[in-house]
């Protein structure tokens, strides 16, 4: 069986946004190259990258034409990919199918054999999945700023409990946090 796993940065304080949409301004205080790293090694660990509807039309404007991080760009263009939505009927990154209901369909994808599967980003999406019952692991890069402001990560919902699989501090004063999802 396949695992469902959350990747997201966050603020201490939580937040995954700034006030304004893609407002990321407070990802380059944990970029560096052990995060650089660390995105590289789920690229190797991923078969399949789930995006919400936001978060991969994001996606979808930088990658393809991201003149930075060519390993990153290579995976991220040619990994098959899901946008979950409900609006979007036409995916256009390559590689990328339409989940109009991605409870049923990521359910389904996690019993066939493969890789990880991967939510990047998309915190209504994981939230749904949280929900749902769906997610295994909830990894967060814990960006070493306090925004103040902004669109929080975990959303009100039911209590979840979780269990520490690892803390990673890395070279930029981020913490890479890893959580075993427990079952309610």
């Amino acid at each position: 069986m396949r695992k469902l796993i959350g990747w997201n940065l966050m603020s201490l304080d939580g937040y995954f946004e700034g006030e304004m949409p893609w407002d990321l301004s407070f990802h380059l205080t944990a970029w560096g190259e052990d995060l650089r790293q660390y995105a590289l090694s789920l690229g190797e660990e991923t078969d399949f990258i789930v995006f919400g509807r936001k978060t991969y039309e994001g996606m979808a404007a930088y990658w393809p034409e991201a003149t930075d991080e060519p390993q990153i760009k290579a995976y991220m263009n040619a990994k098959p990919k899901g946008v979950a939505s409900r609006s979007v009927s036409e995916a256009e990154w390559n590689n990328t199918r339409v989940l109009a209901d991605a409870v049923l369909e990521l359910r389904a994808m996690k019993a066939e054999p493969g890789k990880t599967i991967f939510v990047f980003g998309s915190a209504e999406l994981q939230h749904a999945l949280l929900e749902a019952g769906l997610m295994d692991e909830i990894r967060v890069c814990l960006a070493p700023v306090l925004l103040g402001k902004g669109n929080p990560l975990f959303k009100a919902g039911s209590e979840k409990r979780l269990k520490l699989l690892e803390a990673r501090p890395i070279d930029t004063g981020a913490a890479i946090l890893r959580y075993a999802v427990t079952p309610s």
